[in-house]
């Protein structure tokens, strides 16, 4: 029973003793007296009974509001204390909260200020401690944290795609290339371009097959049972979008390997992954061509002989010897045509086979200097090079066509130096390679432009002009008078330091740490059921809604969703999801005032029916957690039977929770809790705004429902249910 609740029964019951008291000694005096005296006495009070009366009134006033003061200053107060000394102590709160944790006057009484005062003084002692703790940790683990920090930045400039997993195949780690790999399974939708399948505290069996891993995995471990050291092992599959990926798994293992071929030497897994989808295809079609090219041939080859046999017989009459001879000139033209078939398509496949990636106009430079005078002889200038700019190029093949063209200006031109300009005109950058001297008429141009390739003692099949193709770009020759000199100039595409393509998709550059968490090696999961796992070890999906009204049987709709994710005790910032989502309604001018989104801005987003898959599937294997959480669940509830998705997850409500941490506490809106709890409130009445702030107030939350004894999720839904807010229905 709370305190105040048994102050209050304790001085109704002395009332009622007071009282008894006083009518029972009235009643012995009353009946101690004759008849006559107390007719005497009746008569005698019988013009005091209104002013006794009043008496009454006036003293049960004072008792009420002695009462209430009493309870101010002995029971909601301390109450109040309380609650603001667990947040002081919460093993999350911040350090260094505000000198006092209530006002004298909102304690009422000196002793409470007195205390609140001494409570400060030991929560300022520990803080120093715990700072000079911090200082030390921090020391022994800096560099420990830097290892940690250049293995994930190097991971996450490869060119591979790297997902580490633990042995549940939650995963720990994944590189940008991974991010892309799995994201094009929602292409064709645009929602959340795929980033639900793949996150830290994901399983990697939502992308891939689990018995394919397991049955990897169970290979991996017979050949440490053999005393391999560096087992591996790879396997093919696809993906729900059709991709043929080649996949190498790596073992990851205990530090303190004692037995070798021991389960538990295992902790984790990596994946590397390649997309041989185009590899596989254009080997089918080099396959079937030869094949078709070979087919070919040896009939040819067979008629051939035929004809031979007849040109070389004794007596063979002229006709025949004619039908032979035709024989061997329509095979030869044949055999000619397949050859020269074949050769396109395999030249056709070179053009295509390249990978364009981004190249530094400073680093190109430097690259055809290198190869000009390596392969032709001839010395290059790179004066009027734009080091800022970013080319996407193939620069294998655009270095080739460089020194092609330069080779060929030193061989029929005797041309010895050269200057090379790259500047940026427009979208497009401008490459130009400058000589003085003799010029080139452009018939001979164009024969450079349309031979293959050929510098030094090396040749390619590709063309100039099959190099230009690749770049989707142009090249064509100009005079420059004033100067005496003529030039070669390439129209090639731009490409931001990070591909243009990949900016919207990949996560920011600063967000690298939050692509890991080494912690989860320390998590396997547990065979007992959801209810009975501790609060610190669930994965939580924390979202929010915003809406065009607060009736959602009433026709009102989401117009936003957001959501974060909450994994081994961090909040992810960059895993989120937010979308706009168009009502098929007219959004209320109240509404807008509120949340700020209009018409204009939902008009073409997509409808819930379309973004509610994405959101299930972001929020799978997690619980949910949200402030004021049945409000927003009943929109989520009544699109089940349009949809066909149930969010079957457990749900946890800061609002409820903070009731059940804080019962002294008069208002738990979501503005309250944070500033209690010291969270800064950033993006209010934005979905992803809203949730960000609740992930961070259900972190500061834990703790403190820790220190009350709730630690499992069983245990926090059911003292959530237990507050009177629970009773709210929408």
């Amino acid at each position: 029973m709370r305190l105040e609740r048994r102050l209050l029964w304790l001085l109704v019951g002395l009332a009622l003793v007071l009282a008894a008291w006083l009518v029972l000694s009235l009643a012995l005096v009353w009946f101690s007296l004759e008849p006559a005296q107390q007719q005497g006495v009746a008569i005698l009070l019988a013009p005091s009974w209104p002013f006794f009366s009043l008496a009454c009134l006036l003293s049960l006033i004072g008792l009420v509001v002695g009462l209430r003061y009493g309870l101010q200053c002995f029971a909601r107060a301390p109450g109040r204390l309380l609650d603001e000394t667990r947040v002081l102590l919460s093993a999350t709160a911040p350090q260094g909260l505000s000198p006092g944790l209530l006002a004298a006057g909102a304690l009422g009484s000196s002793e409470a200020t007195e205390l609140a005062g001494a409570i400060n003084e030991l929560a300022a002692q520990r803080d120093r401690l715990r700072a000079g703790v911090a200082e030390q940790v921090a020391q022994v683990s800096r560099s420990l944290q830097q290892e940690k920090n250049q293995l994930a930045a190097l991971v996450a400039e490869l060119a591979q795609s790297v997902v580490v997993c633990n042995l549940d195949g939650r995963i720990l780690l994944y590189n940008r290339r991974a991010l892309l790999q799995f994201r094009a399974k929602s292409r064709s939708t645009g929602l959340a371009d795929g980033a639900e399948l793949i996150g830290i505290g994901r399983s990697i069996y939502a992308v891939l097959d689990r018995l394919l891993v397991a049955h990897a995995l169970e290979a991996i471990h017979q050949r440490m049972a053999r005393g391999a050291t560096s087992p591996s092992t790879q396997f093919v599959t696809t993906t729900t979008a059709g991709q043929l990926l080649r996949v190498h798994m790596t073992p990851v293992r205990s530090a303190t390997v004692t037995d070798v071929g021991r389960d538990n030497s295992l902790t984790g897994f990596v994946l590397m992954l390649d997309n041989v989808t185009r590899s596989f295809e254009e080997e089918a079609q080099r396959d079937q061509l030869l094949q078709e090219h070979t087919d070919g041939s040896r009939a040819a080859l067979a008629h051939m002989q035929l004809a031979l046999d007849k040109l070389s017989g004794v007596g063979a009459e002229p006709s025949q010897r004619e039908a032979s001879l035709a024989v061997l000139r329509d095979e030869l033209v044949g055999m000619d045509q397949r050859m020269s078939a074949f050769t396109q398509r395999a030249t056709q496949g070179l053009t295509t086979r390249w990978p364009m990636e981004d190249m530094s106009g400073a680093d190109l430079a430097r690259a055809a200097q290198r190869h000009m005078e390596r392969h032709c002889q001839l010395s290059l200038v790179t004066e009027e090079v734009d080091g800022a700019l970013w080319l996407k190029t193939d620069s294998f093949a655009l270095l080739q066509a460089l020194s092609h063209l330069a080779c060929r200006l030193g061989e029929e031109l005797d041309v010895r130096y050269l200057q090379l300009r790259l500047v940026q005109v427009d979208d497009r950058a401008q490459l130009d390679l400058l000589w003085t001297g003799r010029a080139v008429n452009t018939e001979t141009v164009m024969g450079w432009e349309l031979e293959p390739m050929r510098f030094g003692g090396q040749r390619t099949p590709l063309t100039v002009r099959d190099v230009v193709a690749r770049h989707a770009g142009e090249m064509w020759f100009e005079r420059e008078r004033v100067r005496q000199a003529a030039f070669f100039r390439f129209s090639l595409p731009l490409a931001s330091p990070q591909d243009p393509q990949e900016a919207g998709e990949l996560l920011p550059t600063d967000s690298r740490p939050e692509f890991y968490d080494f912690d989860l090696f320390q998590h396997n999961e547990q065979a007992n059921a959801l209810d009975e796992r501790q609060l610190a070890e669930l994965s939580y999906t924390v979202f929010d809604t915003e809406t065009t009204g607060l009736n959602p049987t009433g026709g009102d709709e989401i117009i936003q969703l957001g959501a974060a994710r909450i994994v081994n005790g961090k909040l992810l910032r960059q895993a989120f999801f937010n979308h706009l989502v168009d009502p098929g309604r007219r959004i209320p001018e109240a509404s807008i005032l509120i949340h700020g989104i209009t018409q204009e801005m939902v008009a073409g987003k997509p409808r819930i029916g379309d973004v509610l898959p994405a959101f299930h599937a972001f929020a799978q294997d997690t619980v949910l957690v949200a402030h004021n959480g049945a409000f927003d669940m009943r929109f989520l509830q009544l699109k089940e039977k349009a949809t066909g998705l149930v969010f079957s997850q457990p749900v946890l409500d800061t609002l409820l929770l903070s009731a059940v941490v804080h019962p002294n506490q008069s208002s738990h809106r979501l503005e309250a809790i944070a500033e209690r709890l010291n969270v800064n409130l950033r993006g209010r009445h934005t979905a992803l705004g809203d949730a960000m702030v609740t992930a961070e107030v259900w972190l500061r939350l834990m703790p403190l429902l820790q220190q009350m004894g709730i630690t499992t999720l069983k245990q926090a839904r059911e003292a959530a249910q237990k507050t009177h807010y629970a009773r709210l229905k929408y």
